[in-house]
């Protein structure tokens, strides 16, 4: 849409329909990031959580307040990425007459990523959540036996 012919003819409006049509036109090479990562980002950023590890497993303790189990996901990736994920939406349902005064409670995107170790057994992952934090427990697989060595017979020619 060009804003001239709306009658709005100012150097910030033409610098503004500029950046429009420049944003519109190749999306692809510029280097903003998307909506999508900004918001992947900041879920992230404050979502807190802990890693232990235990002789046998390792631990992500993960702080994920207002979430059922249900809202939950916990996923392994292809390349050994556990991805914790939930969404805690505003309630809708308010009773006759109340409106919200102050809302100070976290809403959104919760969101965390870790890279696990090689010798996590992603097969065996389990995850409980109480009183809004999640434990997610992945055992560790047992170490590879040390190769023995090969005894070869010598012969007597």
């Amino acid at each position: 849409m060009d804003l001239r012919l709306m009658g709005i003819d100012s150097p910030i409006f033409q610098v503004l329909h500029h950046v429009l049509d420049a944003a519109d036109d190749d999306k692809s090479s510029s280097n903003i990031p998307s909506g999508a990562y900004v918001r992947d980002a900041k879920a992230m950023a404050a979502t807190p959580a802990d890693v232990k590890e235990y002789p046998n497993s390792y631990a992500f303790i993960v702080d994920m307040p207002g979430l059922k189990s249900g809202d939950i996901k916990v996923q392994v990736e292809d390349d050994h990425v556990l991805l914790i994920s939930g969404e805690r939406k505003r309630e809708e349902e308010l009773e006759a007459g109340a409106k919200y005064v102050r809302m100070e409670r976290r809403i959104g995107k919760l969101m965390r990523k870790f890279v696990l170790p090689e010798n996590a057994d992603t097969e065996a992952v389990s995850a409980v959540c109480q009183d809004g934090v999640l434990t997610v427990t992945i055992p560790k697989l047992a170490p590879p036996e040390p190769k023995k060595p090969k005894t070869i017979e010598v012969k007597i020619a």
